[in-house]
């Protein structure tokens, strides 16, 4: 397996261009099955996960094609053959199980295996199906697979409301709530940015939708949708992550794409942390103020609270400040095993549950260390970026799914790293 190897080497300075949101383009690319006309996303990421969504997109008999380099996705399901998505490719990812809204909604039918994806806890899709139900579908989990079927004439409007804000579960129902017979209404809807584009892209398709980022979507249903071209949205914890770049080593990076209103509540920590961090008319420019970063306190929320996919590198960052800080995980369990590895850096790391505490150490230090999870992978990265000597990051696979680039972004604006290939 390949490598990731990381020398401290000082303060950072330059631009970083942020890409499309992976978990955005997830979503946005099951819309294709919505309609037979044609969907473009440009601004798309170029990352395993986009790949696999490809590889099942069409194993359905959509096209899909990358053009430009792979920024842009030019898509077609006007001619689906299959409306089963199996194991072999759903088990990849956990956003497979997105393909089940739309297919239920526009062929009345479908057969989706349950997924797989990261190992940082459980993540039912229950949510997703009691969506469905609430449209009138009816669905039986068998062998693996959850067996789907619209009532006769399709999805009818409906009340959805979810014990709890997921995005997933969200974007499944609005996808299927475009074509169903009536009004839906979806409360306690998830609010993050990637809803808004899922929103703004089907409305270009002719969907009927209000009240997109708050916690209630009203959904008239339509007859058909049609095609439509759709940028995909910055990516908000890639942009977080290389924020934290600077952050951490010093000096100062201008990250290309970004706005303050995707990372509002991770920029107040960042604040607090004596993290400067200033928009300007082409991203957000970041910089440490005066000496070390202050410990500060982290609860994850769902959106707009501070995002768990930025909790492994914001660890990073505050293994070297000064004083305690506390993290609190309230998004997944489970999501805690990059500490492990930061200890043998030499990082200072209590964890107990879903709680974290972090003593701040003057300096790490460079040393093996093994990525466990997508987000954990580029903690280790950051924190290999302030550590003294050398740190190799191993099984960096992980990496791939959420990261393009990653080594050309940070050699840009300084940072000595290097990716060695499996022999």
């Amino acid at each position: 397996m390949d490598s990731i190897v990381v020398t401290g080497n000082g303060p950072l300075s330059g631009q970083i261009p942020i890409a499309g949101a992976k978990n955005a383009c997830l979503t946005l690319m099951p819309a294709t099955l919505l309609t037979d006309q044609p969907l473009t996303l440009t601004n798309a990421p170029r990352l395993s996960d986009i790949r696999t969504m490809t590889l099942l997109l069409q194993s359905l008999g959509a096209e899909v094609q990358a053009l430009n380099d792979g920024q842009v996705l030019a898509m077609s399901s006007h001619a689906v053959t299959s409306t089963r998505a199996d194991y072999d490719i759903v088990r990849k990812m956990r956003a497979s199980i997105l393909v089940l809204g739309p297919l239920l909604a526009r062929f009345g039918h479908a057969e989706v295996s349950l997924p797989g994806g990261c190992a940082i806890g459980a993540r039912p899709v229950d949510l997703h199906l009691r969506a469905l139900e609430a449209m009138g579908a009816d669905l039986d989990l068998r062998e693996g697979y959850v067996h789907a079927k619209a009532p006769s004439g399709g999805l009818k409007g409906g009340i959805v409301e979810f014990p709890f804000a997921s995005v997933g579960a969200t974007e499944n129902a609005l996808m299927a709530a475009t074509l169903a017979k009536g009004t839906t209404v979806i409360r306690n809807a998830a609010r993050e940015p990637e809803i808004v584009d899922l929103a703004e892209c089907l409305r270009k398709m002719g969907a009927q939708i209000e009240g997109e980022g708050t916690s209630t979507i009203e959904i008239q249903g339509v007859e058909s949708l049609g095609g439509a071209t759709h940028r995909v949205v910055t990516d908000r914890i890639e942009l977080g992550t290389y924020m934290l770049a600077p952050a951490i080593c010093g000096g100062e990076v201008e990250c290309l794409g970004g706005k303050i209103a995707l990372v509002e509540s991770f920029c107040e920590k960042l604040d607090e942390a004596g993290i400067s961090v200033e928009e300007t008319a082409t991203g957000l420019k970041v910089a440490r103020r005066n000496g070390r970063v202050k410990a500060v306190n982290v609860t994850t929320e769902p959106f707009p609270g501070f995002p768990t996919d930025l909790q492994a590198q914001m660890m990073a960052l505050l293994c070297t400040a000064e004083g305690e800080s506390v993290l609190e995980e309230k998004i997944f369990e489970n999501r805690f095993m990059h500490a492990p590895e930061l200890l043998r850096m030499g990082a200072k790391i209590d964890v107990h549950g879903g709680t974290a505490r972090v003593s701040g150490v003057e300096k790490l230090k460079g040393a093996p260390v093994m990525a466990t999870d997508l987000r954990a992978s580029v903690s280790l990265i950051l924190a290999g970026l302030a550590a003294e000597g050398e740190t190799v990051v191993s099984r960096v696979y992980h990496l791939d799914r959420g990261y393009e680039h990653v080594v050309r972004k940070l050699r840009g604006v300084g940072a000595k790293i290097e990716r060695v290939k499996a022999e």
